[in-house]
């Protein structure tokens, strides 16, 4: 399993959080509130999130066989969509 982690700086981390969230509901195991997420794709993976006044935490865990960067790309395509006035939000993802 590799993990990847990442700090997006926004000051609407908890909205974004949220509506990313409530948008994978009815296709994934979603489990959320205004300050932590946790999403299960059918593949295997798991994103993790956690919402301040700076900046959305995410952790997206893959397992061994499944695209990396291509997980990464769908997480942060979708959250780009959902902070369309200050995106492309900067990810700086990292091994973790």
């Amino acid at each position: 399993m590799s993990v990847s982690l990442a700090r997006v700086p926004t000051h609407s981390a908890s909205r974004y959080l949220q509506q990313l969230a409530k948008h994978w509901s009815h296709k994934m195991t979603v489990v959320f509130d205004a300050q932590e997420g946790t999403i299960d794709f059918s593949n295997g993976s798991r994103l993790e999130m956690r919402a301040d006044s700076e900046s959305l935490d995410v952790v997206l865990r893959v397992p061994d066989g499944e695209d990396r960067a291509r997980m990464r790309e769908v997480v942060a395509s979708h959250l780009d969509r959902f902070a369309f006035r200050e995106a492309p939000l900067t990810f700086d993802w990292r091994e973790g």
